[in-house]
């Protein structure tokens, strides 16, 4: 992960709402929730999330199914593991052993 993917994805998690929707996507596991779902659980209005869902999306944090009319997101792990990661590459490097 570069400096730039870092950012971005940095950058959507920290938004309250973001990083709430964001939460719950991690707690439903790789199966994903029905956004309907989402929306029920954290009280935000439909428009409201799915500006918020464009952006988790756009940095690759989460991805979308559709089955049958109903639309699902599923959080990339991989992705998350690869802004951790990204944070403690350089972990402690500058400092004397």
């Amino acid at each position: 992960m570069n400096i730039d993917q870092a950012a971005k994805a940095l950058k959507e998690l920290g938004h309250p709402t973001r990083l709430a929707v964001y939460r719950q996507l991690i707690k439903s596991g790789r199966k994903g929730i029905a956004v309907g779902e989402v929306q029920e659980k954290l009280e935000i209005p439909g428009s409201t999330l799915s500006h918020h869902l464009k952006g988790l999306e756009s940095a690759g944090l989460i991805t979308q199914r559709r089955e049958g009319r109903t639309l699902f997101c599923v959080a990339q792990y991989e992705q998350l593991n690869s802004v951790i990661s990204f944070l403690q590459a350089e972990c402690c490097v500058d400092e004397d052993c």
